[in-house]
């Protein structure tokens, strides 16, 4: 397989269970759809399915698409003055998010303790891939990622996780350029839902998706939906991993998928996904001047940006 990979502008569509007025942009997208739920991570409800009423002997079925409301900043053209507001801005949430306070001190210690490898990355973002990977940590961060890009005021106001989203985003951009282009056959198992999918459809997961390298670990953490996925844009990160025999390759929110294959195997859904380029609706969001340390908590209410996507 070659390891170029295509880039496309792409469209997106809104995220189940909220569903805005359809966008003029993209008048031909579904209005509503699904909240990608995760694998490797343990399974994420949203409040409308938590607040159902399932017969444990019916798996919810859910659509497959663009996951609109996730926050995907890829950070192109403002990776240095990220990196100049991180100090100030670190700080700040650590004191919003004591969750992401603590996790990331637990990551640290761990990281230091294992003894850091020769690595092109700062010790913040390996810290950060560290922290990703703790048991407390994915779950919460994911649930806000997906949330955060409903609106900039959302984003700006409520998301106190803005460090490790760029650190994250940050990490696997420099793994990549440094490993070279290259693209990997990955596996994504789920439990407790099944998505509904189409042949030639384009999807995001639109979280920091984890997946794993060998078909039976993606399986241990389920079955009922199980994803083949050829990801162009997902790392490797075992060598940052808290558990690196998950062999674990992460995947950013803003990689874009065509649905190749769905298989139907009795209640089991199969859905295999190539790479498709990346999208994104936002971009450097938080590199601005509003953003200056003085000025961190701003919270008026502007609309978000359109979408941008590659080429």
């Amino acid at each position: 397989m070659s390891p170029q990979c295509p880039i496309h502008v792409l469209p997106c569509s809104s995220v189940f269970p909220l569903c805005p007025p359809v966008s003029s942009q993209f008048p031909s997208v579904p209005h509503c759809s699904w909240w990608p739920l995760p694998s490797l991570d343990p399974l994420v409800w949203t409040p409308a399915l938590l607040a159902m009423t399932v017969d444990p002997a019916v798996i919810p079925e859910v659509p497959l698409d663009m996951a609109l409301d996730s926050f995907d900043d890829q950070y192109r053209g403002c990776r240095h003055t990220m990196t100049d507001l991180l100090p100030a801005l670190k700080h700040f949430e650590f004191q919003k998010n004591p969750l992401f306070a603590q996790v990331w001190g637990e990551a640290a210690e761990k990281w230091w303790r294992r003894g850091p490898p020769v690595t092109p990355l700062s010790s913040d973002q390996a810290i950060a891939l560290m922290t990703y990977t703790m048991k407390d940590m994915y779950k919460a961060f994911n649930d806000a990622v997906q949330e955060a890009g409903r609106s900039r005021q959302e984003y700006r106001g409520d998301f106190h996780f803005k460090v490790l989203h760029f650190l994250l985003t940050d990490a696997l951009a420099t793994l990549r350029d440094t490993r070279g282009p290259r693209c990997h056959h990955v596996f994504r198992g789920v439990r407790g839902v099944r998505f509904q999918a189409q042949p030639g459809d384009t999807v995001r997961f639109g979280r920091f998706a984890s997946t794993s390298l060998r078909r039976e670990i993606a399986q241990q953490f389920g079955t009922d939906t199980v994803f083949q996925v050829q990801t162009c844009q997902g790392v490797d990160i075992r060598q940052f991993s808290s558990n690196p025999s998950e062999e674990e390759v992460l995947i950013p929110p803003f990689e874009t998928f065509r649905i190749t294959s769905v298989t139907q195997k009795g209640d089991r859904a199969q859905i295999q996904l190539r790479s498709a380029g990346t999208f994104s609706k936002y971009s450097c969001e938080t590199g601005t001047q509003e953003w200056r340390p003085a000025n961190l908590g701003g919270d008026r209410e502007t609309p978000a940006r359109g979408g941008q996507g590659q080429g």
